[in-house]
């Protein structure tokens, strides 16, 4: 299994960005987590294999339909223990 991180800068918190992306996750059989950051970014964890990968940085960089997604950065990460994909604060 790899494990990567994306940050998405743009108009991407307060327009369910984290919820949609969990939902997008759950459907791809990724596992990981989504933060809002401090910076107002928004950064993802996630597991599993490329062709998930793929999809979700696809559709990272629209977003939920409100979102105004102005880069996504990537790189690879370590692999973590999680179970599924969630939310965090």
């Amino acid at each position: 299994m790899k494990a990567l991180n994306l940050k998405v800068t743009g108009s991407v918190q307060g327009v369910f960005f984290r919820a949609k992306t969990q939902a997008k996750a759950k459907e791809l059989g990724l596992t990981g987590w989504v933060r809002n950051c401090e910076d107002g970014s928004v950064e993802i964890h996630a597991q599993g294999d490329e062709e998930a990968f793929k999809q979700l940085e696809e559709w990272c960089q629209h977003g939920p339909e409100a979102a105004k997604v102005e880069d996504v950065k990537k790189e690879e990460a370590k692999v973590e223990d999680c179970s599924g994909f969630e939310v965090r604060c």
